[in-house]
């Protein structure tokens, strides 16, 4: 029953965080459209193969997901030519267990999501800072 509760509770937070959409209601015309959904998909992925995540002990799961920031990144015309409609850097942050030294630990994971006519794909990216999903140089 907690499951349903935290992944609600993520959708909520995500939601408060995501970029603005459109006021005119036609979700076809939002850039951000099927964001969340790819988000909530990284959760999974960071899940199964995340060495955090391995513990399948109950008091040592990988829980507390949260997505610290995101940030909308420029498009270039060359993008632009090519398909691309947006890019979204984010930031997840979680609560695993380190099997090594056998204690809790916290996780962090940054992407950069790009969206075309095909949908959004997601690629790893550099660390960024939580306040603002800058870029750390």
């Amino acid at each position: 029953m907690i499951r349903p509760a935290a992944a609600l509770a993520a959708l909520l937070i995500l939601g408060a965080c995501s970029p603005a959409a459109t006021t005119s209601g036609d979700k076809s015309q939002d850039k951000f459209a099927g964001l969340d959904a790819q988000i909530l998909q990284w959760r999974k992925d960071i899940i199964a193969t995340d060495k955090l995540c391995r513990s399948t002990a109950d008091d040592q799961k990988c829980a507390k997901f949260e997505v610290a920031c995101k940030a909308e990144r420029d498009v270039t015309p060359a993008e632009q030519a090519q398909g691309v409609t947006a890019h979204v850097v984010a930031m997840i942050t979680y609560d695993g267990f380190d099997q090594n030294f056998k204690q809790a630990q916290s996780g962090t994971k940054a992407a950069e999501f790009t969206k075309t006519a095909k949908g959004w794909t997601r690629a790893e990216h550099g660390p960024v800072y939580m306040q603002n999903c800058g870029d750390m140089k």
